[in-house]
């Protein structure tokens, strides 16, 4: 899945921190936020990629095609990260500093 391995490349559990939570208690949260993030994207993340395989024979247009995946891609991946640290907000975690 993508969209998760490119949130998890933002940042990871070790990133959180809540009193009282030791890193093991962070990494199961963050790892359940990631799960919520995948499923919540990945509905976008299949009409991107079937509307850039319709446009397979846009050859002369490679360039622009390229570009569309990568503008489609940061938004998910955009999109999954804020899902993620609206999850950990939610269960009571802050970024540590």
């Amino acid at each position: 899945m993508l969209v998760v391995l490119a949130v998890a490349a933002c940042g990871g559990a070790g990133d959180w921190t809540k009193p009282g939570s030791d890193s093991a208690a962070a990494r199961a949260e963050y790892d359940d936020c990631r799960e919520l993030a995948a499923t919540m994207v990945r509905t976008d993340t299949n009409i991107d990629q079937d509307i850039l395989a319709t446009r397979g024979a846009d050859a002369q247009r490679g360039g622009a095609v390229r570009a569309q995946a990568q503008v489609m891609q940061e938004h998910s991946r955009d999109r999954a990260g804020s899902i993620v640290d609206k999850c950990m907000a939610a269960k009571g975690f802050a970024r540590a500093p």
